[in-house]
């Protein structure tokens, strides 16, 4: 290759390099992955179901016996799978108090982990 053809094959990778970035600048944060996004509608049976599982699991993990009420809100991030982040009511010997839990879910895998749980908040 001579001096003409390598100049030029190293500014078509840098103007390519440049369009990308420019290109993946406009998408925005909410497009990306690892971004989280709000979840809209919380009383979706998949965001119930994670819910539920949240507190069943913390309920096994820690021997407690809370009982899910609902989500009150949530947001949710692209990662390998989605992770969860729910503000959630649980009841306890008849007092209600919210709880915010993280699940990993894949549910291509069949897989559900939870990653945290706290509270009462």
């Amino acid at each position: 290759m001579d001096h003409r053809q390598s100049l030029f094959v190293t500014i078509l990778i840098v103007l390519l390099t440049l369009m990308v970035s420019n290109s993946s600048m406009a998408v925005g944060d909410s497009a990306l992955t690892g971004g989280w996004e709000p979840i809209t509608n919380v009383t979706d049976p998949t965001v119930l179901d994670i819910g539920k599982f949240a507190v069943d699991e913390h309920n096994k993990q820690h021997k407690e016996s809370l009982k899910f009420t609902k989500v009150v809100s949530g947001k949710s991030q692209v990662v390998a799978g989605r992770n969860y982040n729910l503000t959630i009511t649980a009841t306890d010997g008849g007092v209600e108090n919210n709880y915010v839990a993280i699940v990993w879910d894949k549910p291509w895998e069949n897989f559900r982990q939870l990653l945290s749980f706290k509270g009462p908040i």
